[in-house]
């Protein structure tokens, strides 16, 4: 994991401050996302539009500017004991790129710092949750929501 994170940092990323998250999952969705690959595709693609949505607004931008930012996603299925543990570890440019004139210019954000990440966290959770219930993964339950195999 170190070296892949180092040759695309210093060989295919631009020249830009980068920041490495790393997003692990409860047990059911460990199980269910090791079953169900299509499912963590999608819930990955949520988790990275909140992200970049977040670095967007801590821009100072708006999704109407057609920012974008980078990202890198390694997709771990097991921890170092070899025993089942489906997690994220994601480069992500610590900015947006915007084109102005015909050129690319990078807005550099901020570490978040812990209000941010608990808002963006629970934001992640929200989304997740919904996109799994959407796609009949789970069952919406009044308590919590419980996982349906």
């Amino acid at each position: 994991m170190i070296e892949t994170s180092a040759r695309l940092v210093d060989h295919v990323i631009p020249d830009v401050p980068v920041r490495q998250w790393v997003l692990s999952f409860p047990w059911p969705l460990r199980l269910l996302f090791a079953s169900r690959p299509d499912a963590l595709s999608r819930c990955l693609a949520v988790v990275t539009r909140a992200i970049e949505t977040d670095l967007i607004q801590r821009a100072g931008l708006t999704r109407a500017s057609r920012a974008r930012t980078g990202v890198v996603t390694l997709i771990q299925r097991f921890g170092s004991a070899l025993n089942l543990n489906v997690h994220l570890h994601m480069i992500i440019l610590d900015g947006v790129y915007t084109m102005e004139h015909n050129q690319p210019r990078f807005h550099r954000v901020n570490a978040p710092d812990r209000q941010n990440l608990d808002k963006l966290l629970n934001r992640i959770i929200a989304r997740v949750m919904r996109r799994l219930i959407r796609d009949g993964l789970l069952i919406q339950d009044h308590e919590q929501p419980w996982l349906h195999f």
